[in-house]
């Protein structure tokens, strides 16, 4: 009898550490499911960049915090429509710098096209609204806004692009401040790229 119930004991055992290993190795479709929506559903900084290949520096922002963009720099309800802090060291053989954000998640929608920049810093508001406008994502959706930092050899006379607007040709209008009025080429010295999200 003794041993009837030792060899019970025994298989109980071994069934309980079978299962417990294979629940380790397999998990229900449920929870599979759930961390793959989870991972997706978080934006990923754009892998689009529109300058590759040329030289580049480093820049900061006060307004983006671990890969987000501040509230105030957005055209919501939340925000001030406030064009964000940049800040970056002097270029050197850089006469100018000039400023484009577009939204990586739709077709080129400009939002900050600003020319002939001397200063190489720029508070939170800087931008005219002529210039400038927030983020503004549709309700409950997050959008990528890319802000490119462009240090030129030569002021250009125009940047091209409409801000507020669909630009479906915005690789070849930031690609275009590489000649200068003159038609020279080779006028871009080096870029900076910042990528945040902002969530409507």
């Amino acid at each position: 009898m003794k041993r009837i119930i030792a060899a019970l004991l025994c298989a109980v055992l071994v069934f309980g550490a079978t299962a417990c290993n294979g629940g380790k190795e397999s998990v229900p479709a449920s929870l599979a499911d759930a961390e793959v929506s989870e991972t997706t559903a978080k934006p990923a900084s754009s892998g689009k960049d529109y300058l590759a290949g040329h030289e580049t520096f480093e820049a900061t922002s006060t307004d983006l915090v671990d890969g987000v963009w501040a509230d105030i720099t957005s055209n919501t309800l939340r925000g001030s429509n406030s064009s964000p802090a940049l800040s970056w060291a002097p270029v050197e053989g850089a006469a100018a710098y000039a400023v484009y954000m577009v939204d990586m998640s739709t077709n080129g929608f400009l939002h900050w096209k600003s020319n002939g920049i001397t200063e190489t810093e720029l508070p939170t508001g800087w931008a005219p609204s002529s210039d400038y406008i927030g983020a503004y994502p549709p309700e409950g959706s997050t959008h990528v806004y890319d802000v490119y930092i462009i240090a030129l050899r030569t002021p250009v006379e125009r940047l091209k692009g409409g801000i507020n607007s669909q630009n479906p040709k915005f690789e070849e209008f930031i690609n275009a401040v590489d000649t200068d009025d003159a038609g020279n080429t080779g006028n871009i010295v080096a870029y900076c790229r910042l990528s945040g999200t902002f969530t409507a």
